[in-house]
């Protein structure tokens, strides 16, 4: 079973449901980001760990620190494993996510999930961040989040493959450092600005590896799970 591919389920509930069917035994993780969940709500996410997944509920929290910890404390009692929030929330919004995870794993006596600090994301690139107001360059920026977050206490960061490897500094051996905009050699080219391969997500320091279209996708999505893995493997080399 591949321990570090992330595979997301941007679909509706039949689709992904039949696509988890399928990644029984194959994949650990699968990600339910906002088209999914605000379609099928928290059922979805006990649905899917009901069938033994692990699930990273990929939200990306961004409200006032007591909006996020009550968020934070639902997510935990749903039985998600990590939680996205934006650093760009700051470090109060970030501590209080970990707070709000904590209380609702206790009350229901489970494992906390991991709470995920998005840097910037990866559709976006140098003009889009100028864009929105922020004169820093792309890994400036993406430093300072990680830096930022790593100081709020929460377990790691989500950013490109390409600054895999700063988190990876700042976190150290033991933090999670998550990558989307990871597309397989033989994939098509999609709306992501920042994208690398599998191998290169790894090589540079990623704990896990978020993978969607390329394997939703694909007429026989077990068969691109493991071209996946083994591009992942090179990655260790």
């Amino acid at each position: 079973m591949n321990e570090a591919l992330i595979v997301a389920l941007d679909t509706d509930a039949h689709g992904a449901l039949k696509l988890a069917r399928s990644l029984r035994g194959s994949v650990r993780w699968l990600k339910v980001g906002v088209t999914l969940f605000y379609a099928e709500g928290p059922e979805i996410v006990r649905r899917l760990r009901d069938m033994g997944f692990d699930v990273f509920l990929d939200l990306k929290l961004h409200d006032i620190p007591h909006q996020v910890e009550g968020a934070a404390r639902s997510a935990a009692r749903l039985g998600a494993r990590m939680l996205t929030v934006h650093a760009a929330g700051g470090a109060a919004m970030m501590s209080a996510a970990v707070r709000g995870a904590c209380d609702g794993s206790k009350e229901c006596g489970t494992d906390a999930p991991d709470i995920l600090a998005v840097t910037v994301l990866t559709s976006m690139d140098a003009a889009t961040l100028e864009s929105v107001g922020v004169p820093a360059s792309l890994d400036s920026q993406v430093d300072r989040l990680t830096r930022l977050a790593r100081e709020a206490g929460v377990q790691g960061v989500v950013c490109s493959p390409h600054e895999a490897a700063g988190a990876r500094q700042v976190f150290g051996p033991e933090g999670l450092v998550v990558t989307p905009g990871v597309r397989p050699s033989w994939a098509a080219a999609d709306d992501q600005a920042r994208v690398a391969t599998p191998s290169e997500a790894v090589g540079n320091g990623a704990s896990h590896v978020v993978i969607g279209r390329p394997i939703t996708g694909a007429s026989e999505p077990v068969v691109a799970v493991e071209r996946i893995a083994e591009e992942m493997s090179h990655g260790h080399d």
